[in-house]
């Protein structure tokens, strides 16, 4: 199993949208190469991150891949995959970006070195941490 974090603006569509969706959702609009590949690595049941952007910066749910890469539906640009993701579980409390830079264990996390990137691979020690903070059982 590998794991995954996706990043999302709360106003456009953010974790109660995903929780209210009750199944999977497409997780499309990406318009950038190594995030679309990031999601040609996925396989059904890895886990992600739900990651909301700018104005809150925290991790705030655990999502599940539910659908390998397909067409994006958004466009008619052959270029332009995605995958389909569904809720698992909130998080206790959101873990924030301000948090995840003072712990030495999570330097080198692509979400502190590249947190712009909208869809990135979670290392295992990293995904457990971030679990641990955020009160979910990993």
């Amino acid at each position: 199993m590998a794991y995954w974090l996706f990043k999302s603006e709360p106003e456009t569509w953010g974790w109660d949208d995903q929780m209210n969706k009750g199944g999977p959702e497409e997780w499309n609009g990406v318009r950038n190469y190594q995030a679309r590949n990031n999601m040609r690595e996925m396989k059904v049941g890895d886990l992600g991150f739900f990651y909301h952007s700018v104005k809150q910066k925290a991790v705030v749910g655990v999502v599940r891949v539910a659908n390998e890469i397909h067409p994006d539906s958004t466009t008619d640009d052959p270029r332009w995959e995605c995958v389909d993701i569904e809720a698992v579980k909130a998080f206790e409390r959101p873990v924030t970006l301000d948090e995840i830079k003072t712990v030495p264990e999570l330097e080198n996390m692509v979400l502190v070195n590249n947190s712009r990137l909208s869809v990135q691979p979670v290392a295992e020690a990293e995904w457990k941490l971030i679990c641990k903070l955020g009160g979910v059982v990993p």
